[in-house]
């Protein structure tokens, strides 16, 4: 799994790439977590994720509820088909804000 961190206008946005499985989940936890930390709003990019396992969805259930405790916004923008399928099944897709873009998040207010 790679990754990018970026400030884009008062958010962070972190691409991942790549499979977010047992063994990149704790490294994307870390990244999820310290962005959360910051307190500001967080865009999780995941276009580029080809495969997430539980491991990987719990990293992003945990960010979502240490965004929510902060008041802070997270949200998953361009979700791959792929991971698309794993976050529906689990019923996430009812619990997480979900965009097809940046762009669509931004206009939201998410």
């Amino acid at each position: 799994m790679e990754h990018s961190v970026r400030d884009d206008q008062g958010a962070t946005v972190i691409e991942l790439h790549g499979d977010v499985d047992l063994e990149s989940s704790p490294k994307t936890r870390t990244i999820l977590l310290d962005c959360v930390a910051a307190g500001k709003p967080v865009y999780v990019d995941m276009a580029a994720v080809t495969y997430i396992d539980s491991s990987g969805v719990a990293s992003l259930v945990e960010s979502f509820q240490s965004a929510r405790a902060g008041g802070t916004g997270f949200t998953l923008v361009s979700v791959s088909e792929e991971v698309m399928r794993v976050i529906q099944l689990a019923r996430l897709d009812k619990i997480f804000t979900i965009h097809a873009s940046l762009d669509d998040a931004r206009q939201a207010g998410d």
